[in-house]
């Protein structure tokens, strides 16, 4: 049982790591131009230097809607942390970590919403070729299939 507890426990700091990278990091999309690799992300576009992300007006409120779901995403998954941590010394012997399981159950929720909508909304960059998603992209979808999986392992598991 310990040894179920720590491995959920460090995919659980695995998730929030890969959620700050993915989320901080400029590397959704990645394209050339004239030669030159260029990424772009959720903030900056960086191509020698990086530059505020110009988006359509068109699109604008949907690079918010990403940039405030992959935030809250982070949020709701330390909080998971916190809460189990804490769960982990106060719950009573049999019973659930229901609460931590419907924390992360929201943070795998906000995850898909941010993913989902990015894969929408940003398919290419405009004047580059080649354009590819990046590392952050793939970490994004990753998460979300961790989250989902230590949210079911936490509705299910029981404390000893």
């Amino acid at each position: 049982m310990l040894v179920l507890l720590a491995g959920i426990f460090v995919v659980h700091i695995a998730t929030v790591i890969m959620l700050f990278v993915s989320t901080i990091a400029n590397v959704w999309m990645v394209g050339y131009s004239n030669t030159v690799k260029a990424s772009s992300g959720l903030w900056l576009l960086c191509n020698r230097s990086c530059r505020q992300l110009a988006v359509a007006p068109s699109d604008d409120a949907s690079l918010k809607a990403v940039q405030a779901f992959m935030i809250l995403s982070i949020i709701f998954s330390v909080i998971a942390l916190v809460i189990f941590i804490v769960q982990l010394f106060t719950l009573e012997k049999g019973k659930r970590f229901y609460i931590t399981g419907a924390v992360m159950l929201v943070c795998w929720l906000c995850i898909l919403i941010g993913a989902s909508i990015y894969t929408a909304r940003f398919t290419k960059m405009t004047g580059f070729t080649g354009v590819h998603h990046g590392y952050c992209f793939i970490l994004a979808w990753i998460c979300f299939c961790f989250s989902f999986i230590i949210s079911i392992l936490y509705l299910v598991l029981r404390k000893k």
